[in-house]
């Protein structure tokens, strides 16, 4: 992290830039499948229980990117991380076009989740290391506000593409977005300094000094004494006596507003369809949610430099979940497309601020380990939500019960976050 009187350079917004794309593509990458869902549906003659095994999967790839691929960024650096997620990301996508059964959408849902759930992972830690301590809980709210824009802009496309060219369509164009992003991230993208500080791979001081220069900082004639090296992925640092507690509680909810977000963004398209919208329509209710969560993440960032991360969380989550239990007031009439919006603006708002808890609460030797754990732990939610949903639809709950069911998991999530034990957040 940056001195907070320094101003932000060109290469730190370039750095900062790069990760807001590369979030972009991971909305994309996600929301892709909620998309197409109909359409599948229609031409595969999948139940909605079966959907929700396929929304699943793609969450479980998540988890175990965020688990157990996202921590050798501690190790590679966060930069060899992100290159690496991207083309994973854009051969498992493009290759879903190809797809001609559940099993095989299923297994390459789970590939792409994998390289999803290190890219948030590694972005957002990247970003916490480029950025001032006063404006960090912004940018990193801001970088991972690309997410939503790549849901609406896939949503957008997924509008025209999907009834005239087809879903297989859909994924290819996502797949090739992945790997035009690819020269970027090897010419724009800078390695963390901190990484090389605390890490101090070969050839760190002429790295660190070419990056201080581009700065137009003064250079160094060494690095500062190392940090003790660990010898495999320091899990054991997130539980340990100084950041257990909060650990625990963080994960509890991103646990719980996993659950309701993933419920909301996969099946959202699909609920409305069946209200008797059109596929495009459909698609667009969908689109309207991920509007609300750009503005809603902004708005969360900017809130949370004044009043504090912990209690801006706090507020977003229990007023969603107002709104949620609330939510059958508004079918039938002319403000549901509104609702859509404000809860994507108040649930992706107030979970993408757990993102930044987790960014300001660990130190760097473990910084995307503690955030990568805290994503991945949270994304068990994440394929437990998609799937409940399923059953509860093909149970034939309707959208505004299944919205009361899952406003509660979101309210127990503003309250757990409010309460934060750890004395970095405030």
């Amino acid at each position: 992290m940056t001195n907070e009187k320094e101003s932000i350079s060109l290469l730190q917004y370039a750095t900062i830039l790069v990760c807001f794309l590369m979030n972009i593509l991971d909305g994309t990458d996600v929301l892709v499948i909620s998309y197409s869902a109909p359409a599948i549906a229609d031409s595969w003659n999948v139940s909605p229980e079966a959907l929700g095994v396929v929304f699943s999967a793609g969450l479980a790839g998540m988890t175990l990117g965020a688990l157990f691929l996202a921590p050798f960024a501690d190790f590679i650096g966060r930069r060899k991380m992100i290159l690496l997620s991207a083309i994973l990301m854009g051969t498992s996508i493009f290759l879903t076009s190809y797809t001609t059964s559940v099993s095989q959408l299923i297994l390459l849902r789970i590939l792409s989740g994998i390289g999803i759930g290190s890219m948030l992972a590694s972005t957002a830690s990247l970003t916490a290391e480029y950025t001032p301590a006063r404006t960090s809980n912004f940018w990193v709210s801001m970088v991972i506000s690309g997410y939503p824009v790549g849901a609406v802009l896939s949503g957008l496309v997924a509008a025209e593409v999907v009834p005239n060219e087809g879903w297989q369509q859909l994924f290819r164009y996502a797949g090739l977005a992945s790997f035009v992003t690819l020269p970027l991230i090897w010419f724009f993208l800078s390695e963390s300094l901190e990484f090389y500080y605390k890490r101090q791979p070969q050839g760190a001081l002429q790295k660190v000094n070419a990056i201080l220069l581009k700065m137009n900082r003064p250079t160094l004639d060494e690095l500062p004494e190392p940090t003790k090296k660990s010898k495999g992925i320091p899990v054991k640092g997130l539980l340990g006596k100084e950041y257990a507690k909060a650990t625990i509680q963080l994960w509890i909810a991103l646990f719980l507003a996993f659950a309701c977000l993933y419920f909301l963004t996969s099946w959202i398209p699909n609920l409305a369809a069946n209200t008797g919208m059109s596929i495009s329509l459909a698609i667009y209710a969908g689109t309207i949610f991920n509007v609300g969560a750009f503005f809603g993440i902004l708005t969360q960032g900017y809130f949370s430099t004044r009043f504090g991360l912990k209690r801006t969380i706090g507020v977003f989550f229990v007023l969603t979940a107002i709104l949620m239990a609330t939510f059958w007031v508004f079918i039938g009439s002319d403000f549901i497309l509104l609702i859509f919006g404000l809860l994507g603006f108040g649930i992706q708002g107030g979970f993408v601020g757990l993102y930044a808890v987790a960014a300001r609460m660990y130190p760097t030797e473990f910084r995307t380990t503690g955030v990568g754990w805290a994503i991945g732990m949270g994304r068990l939610g994440g394929v437990i939500g998609p799937a409940i949903g399923g059953v509860l639809i093909g149970m034939g709950l309707t959208m505004s019960t299944n919205f009361l069911i899952f406003g509660i998991p979101t309210l127990l999530a503003g309250l757990v976050t409010f309460y934060l034990s750890s004395n970095k957040i405030r």
